[in-house]
C-alpha cells in the first residue's frame, strides 16, 4: 500500500511528540515524582536542593542516554533489515553485541575494571572488532571477494556463537566477573553518567549522519544489485557504508548502556508496518520512536517495583516480545 507524504510526514511529527512526552516523564517520574514545572525551574536554574539533584544527577544523564542510545539502535536496526533484506533481522547480526561482551568480560577479569564509564571504551572496540571480523568472513566465499546479505548474517551468527562461548568460559570461572558482567549485559541506563555519553558522542553522531545519508542507496539496493547498479548505486560500497554505520551506531549504544534486547528489531518493524518500505522515511522515524520505547520503558521500570527498579533492558524485552510476536503473526510481514 503506498503512503502518502502527508501520512507520513503526520507519523513523523507524531513521534517527535511523543519523544517530547516521554522525556518529560522521564525527567518527573520515579521514586520521588517531581512536578513538571519544578522540574523545568530546575533544569534552568538549580537550587542545591535535594530536587535539583536528582534531576541534575540521576534522571537528566539517563534521559539523555536513553535518548541517544534509542536513536542509534533504532537506526541501527533498520539499516540491518535493509542491508539484509530482512525485516526480523537486528543489529547485533553482525556480532557487535558479542564483540562488546567479550571486550568487557576480558576488562573485568584480566584488567580488573568496575565502572561502566571504564568499559565504553574496550566494549566499544570489541564492538568495531567482531564487526570487521564479520565482514570478512562474509565477504569472501571460494576465493571471491565480495558481500551478500545471506553471508553477512550467516558469517554473523557464526562469530557470535562463537564469542559468546569464550564469554561463557570468562565469567564461569570468574564469580567476581559474573557479577559484574551480568549487570552490563541486562543493559541498564542507570548508574551511568554524561561522561559515558561524551564518550561515544562522536561515534554516534558520525553513525546517525552516515546512516541518514544511505537512505537512497538502500531503496535502490532493495531492488536487486543490478537494478540499484542502472540507478546509479554501487552495491559494494553501499553495503560496507551500512556495516560501517551499524557497527558506530550500535557499538556506541552498546558500550554505554550494555545489550538492549528488542529496540533495534522490533521499532524499525513496525515503523516499516506503517510507512511502506521507503527508507527515506523508515530510517529518520526509527531514529524518533526507538528512544520513545526505551524511555517509557525506562520510565516502567521504575514504577513497577517501587521503591526499587527493573532494569531497562528487561522492560524492553518484555514490552517488545510480544509486540513483535504480534507484527509477525499478521497475514503480510512488512516488505523490505
Amino acid at each position: 500500500m503506498t503512503r502518502s507524504t502527508t501520512a507520513r510526514s503526520a507519523l513523523l511529527l507524531g513521534a517527535v511528540v511523543l519523544l517530547v512526552a516521554a522525556v518529560a516523564l522521564s525527567l518527573t517520574v520515579g521514586s520521588r515524582d517531581i512536578a513538571p514545572t519544578d522540574v523545568w525551574r530546575l533544569l534552568r536554574a538549580p537550587d542545591g536542593t535535594g530536587e535539583a539533584a536528582v534531576i541534575h544527577e540521576i534522571r537528566l544523564p539517563r534521559t539523555l542516554l536513553g535518548i541517544a542510545a534509542g536513536a542509534a539502535l533504532g537506526l541501527a536496526g533498520a539499516l540491518m533489515q535493509s542491508l539484509t533484506r530482512n525485516p526480523l533481522a537486528e543489529p547485533g547480526l553482525l556480532g557487535v553485541n558479542a564483540g562488546a561482551a567479550v571486550a568487557v568480560v576480558g576488562g573485568v577479569t584480566l584488567l580488573g575494571l568496575t565502572e561502566a564509564r571504564q568499559y565504553v571504551w574496550l566494549a566499544f572496540g570489541g564492538a568495531g572488532a567482531a564487526a570487521v571480523v564479520v565482514y570478512l568472513v562474509g565477504g569472501t566465499t571460494r576465493g571471491r571477494a565480495g558481500t551478500s546479505p545471506v553471508r553477512l548474517a550467516l558469517a554473523g551468527a557464526a562469530v557470535t556463537a562463537a564469542l559468546m562461548a569464550l564469554v561463557s568460559g570468562l565469567i564461569y570461572t570468574d564469580a567476581q566477573a559474573l557479577d559484574r558482567y551480568r549487570f552490563w549485559a541486562v543493559g541498564s541506563l542507570s548508574g551511568r553518567d554524561l561522561t559515558v555519553l561524551w564518550q561515544v558522542a562522536p561515534f554516534l553522531v558520525a553513525g546517525l549522519l552516515l546512516g541518514l545519508v544511505l537512505a537512497p542507496a538502500l531503496n535502490a539496493m532493495a531492488l536487486g544489485d543490478d537494478t540499484g547498479r542502472a540507478l546509479g548505486a554501487r552495491p559494494g560500497l553501499v553495503r560496507a557504508a551500512t556495516g560501517v554505520a551499524v557497527t558506530l551506531l550500535c557499538g556506541a549504544a552498546t558500550a554505554a548502556a550494555g545489550p538492549l534486547a528488542f529496540v533495534g528489531l522490533a521499532v524499525p518493524h513496525a515503523v516499516r508496518a506503517l510507512t511502506g518500505p521507503d527508507d527515506r522515511w523508515v530510517l529518520p522515524l526509527s531514529v524518533l520512536a526507538a528512544p520513545v520505547l526505551l524511555l517509557l520503558a525506562d520510565v516502567l521500570g521504575r514504577v513497577l517495583v517501587a521503591p526499587g527498579e527493573l532494569q531497562v533492558g528487561v522492560v524492553t524485552a518484555f514490552l517488545g516480545a510480544p509486540v513483535l510476536i504480534a507484527l509477525v503473526s499478521r497475514r503480510r510481514v512488512a516488505a523490505l
